[in-house]
């Protein structure tokens, strides 16, 4: 039903909000920004060369976007109100903004991309204050399909840089440095010590980049070229007010910013599952927060006309193989960001890398990421219905992606979207769910007051939904008995509350069982959570008596969980028509 509280993740040295060490923090966040930066400009680069903008303009959007993503990152990490996650979720240029930034650069300049990335991060703001009405859209069967498909869409590019080298050098340079760079990080990552184990992606690329350096792959003259502290011409590139060219591209954008922002839902969830020792349920209030200040990079990349922000899924994989979440390395994280965008040696350092070492260290990552997509798409269970979606969005995510699906069809169609396995993936996964849902049996629902007086009222309506559905009567008794429990343990969060609420209660049968949910006001605690600690008797040995409502509920449902919003509380319970044997689920 739930995970229970005693499971323990071992892999976990420092949990998010724990203070690791000064000197091992600022160690792992200043070689994962070393690792990542190179992602950030690297898709500057693609649009501004791909869409004609000229290398001033570049100079420029480069310096910006590194800003920019170490501002968002730390964001992230400190979470101001409801703005952040409140984890190590590193910020950084949009591969999926790629194709229709080129396309809005092309027909009117940076300006114009610039003005549509301002109008669609408002669109954003709105997904996260209403992300609650699309909780049956971006499912993690949705979430996990488009990480899983996010190493589809980077592969390639690393696979294209094991063989970006120069004609002079053997053949074998590449490979080589790629393959001491993998065989490094893995072996440390498996078989090393923990504290070892935290400095595997350096020691990785290190040991790759000494390789390279025999070959001469390595780039000392642009170290000793680059200036130590500067900053490039202002070239702001203005916004674009003419109403046609932004109303044209606008819908393309609209829908890449919804695609952005699954992608953003799903590394808001998988790092939270990997930031706790103990599993817990998750904060959508978390998820809501990373969605925001995914709006606030996105509104910020626009104002200084650059390409957008999203969060980058590899700070997930870098915390599941490095087991430290603690909050204090994204602030670190982005302060290098910062610091590196003012530091032009500092950033010569990093790009002189060549590109094998870096492919070599993405195919680990990747490898990594894909797995945890893998377990996001099946964290509630797979039937097969949610097989469908996951399999269906992923192999046509795969097909556009290699071009195999009607390219003189899907090309150019619009500004060339599909062309990026992500999005196309994203998208088919989104139209099934939607469709699941608009022929999914019929659900009755009841609006009362959230207090006492509601429960004749609950009982009533369920009673008749019982009769209507040919439920028998201890099925009806069920029904009532967890939907009561459920009301009076929210009422107990909430005692303190004076506020008139009103609860939303929908009903509907699906796959022989009946699921009951609570719409409500927000509280503190999740239920999910709390019913988890009742496997841990000396947890609440203390508050047996106000556990007995938790106790019956656990008794009555097959299964409950808790989705905390800003401002509202859903409790979805599983009431199946035989339930499980008395002696094993007795509180």
């Amino acid at each position: 039903m739930t995970p229970n509280i005693t499971e323990r993740r071992s892999g976990v040295r420092f949990e998010a909000d724990e203070k690791p060490p000064i000197l091992l923090a600022t160690g792992l966040g200043l070689q994962i920004a070393l690792l990542t930066i190179g992602g950030v400009i690297l898709t500057v680069a693609i649009v501004s060369r791909a869409g004609g903008a000229g290398e001033a303009y570049l100079s420029w959007a480069v310096f910006a976007a590194v800003a920019i993503s170490g501002a968002t990152t730390i964001l992230q990490a400190v979470r101001i109100g409801r703005i952040g996650a409140g984890y190590v979720l590193m910020m950084g240029t949009s591969g999926t903004f790629i194709a229709v930034c080129i396309t809005a650069i092309a027909q009117g300049g940076p300006a114009l991309m610039a003005t549509l990335i301002i109008v669609s991060s408002l669109f954003q703001f709105v997904l996260s204050s209403r992300l609650s009405l699309l909780r049956r859209i971006l499912t993690p069967a949705v979430s996990g399909t488009v990480i899983m498909l996010i190493s589809v869409t980077v592969m390639p590019i690393a696979y294209d840089m094991l063989k970006n080298l120069p004609d002079d050098l053997p053949i074998t340079a590449g490979p080589l440095t790629a393959l001491t760079t993998i065989l490094v990080t893995v072996g440390i990552a498996l078989k090393a010590t923990s504290s070892l184990r935290l400095w595997a992606p350096i020691i990785g690329v290190a040991a790759g980049s000494i390789v390279s350096s025999y070959f001469g792959l390595y780039d000392t003259a642009r170290v000793a070229a680059a200036s130590w502290i500067g900053l490039p011409a202002f070239n702001w590139p203005g916004i674009n007010l003419e109403f046609g060219s932004v109303l044209g591209l606008l819908p393309a954008f609209m829908f890449v910013t919804l695609v952005g922002a699954v992608e953003t839902v799903g590394d808001s969830i998988a790092i939270q599952r990997v930031s706790w020792r103990r599993p817990r349920a998750v904060d959508y209030r978390a998820v809501q927060g990373a969605v925001a200040a995914d709006g606030v990079g996105n509104l910020l990349s626009g104002i200084m006309g650059t390409v957008p922000n999203t969060t980058y899924s590899t700070s997930v994989a870098m915390t599941e193989l490095t087991g430290v979440a603690s909050r204090r390395v994204g602030i670190i994280i982005g302060i290098t960001f910062l610091g590196i965008a003012f530091l032009p040696k500092a950033l010569a350092v990093f790009l002189a890398i060549p590109d094998s070492v870096i492919a070599g260290f993405l195919i680990v990552l990747l490898s990594m990421l894909f797995i945890i997509g893998i377990k996001q798409a099946v964290q509630d269970g797979i039937d097969y219905r949610k097989g469908l979606v996951v399999g269906i969005g992923f192999w046509v995510g795969v097909g556009f992606q290699n071009d195999a699906i009607y390219p003189e069809f899907f090309s150019d169609f619009a500004g060339g979207l599909l062309q990026n396995g992500m999005t196309a993936g994203g998208l088919v996964a989104i139209i099934m769910t939607l469709f699941l849902e608009m022929t999914a049996s019929r659900r009755f629902r009841l609006e009362a007051d959230f207090n006492l007086s509601a429960l004749p009222i609950i009982r009533s309506f369920l009673e008749a939904f019982a009769s209507r559905n040919a439920c028998d009567q201890e099925m009806a008794d069920r029904l009532v008995a967890a939907s009561e429990e459920t009301l009076l343990t929210l009422l107990q969060r909430d005692e303190e509350e004076h506020e008139q609420r009103r609860l939303l209660l929908v009903v509907h049968k699906e796959d022989g069982e009946v699921v009951i949910e609570f719409v409500a006001a927000a509280g503190e605690g999740n239920l999910q959570d709390r019913i988890s600690l009742l496997g841990n008797e000396s947890a609440v040995e203390d508050t047996a008596e106000k556990e007995i409502s938790l106790r019956l509920l656990r008794h009555y449902a097959s299964s409950v969980h808790h989705q905390q919003y800003h401002d509202t509380d859903i409790v979805t319970i599983r009431v199946e028509a035989h339930g499980p044997e008395a002696e094993a689920s007795s509180p």
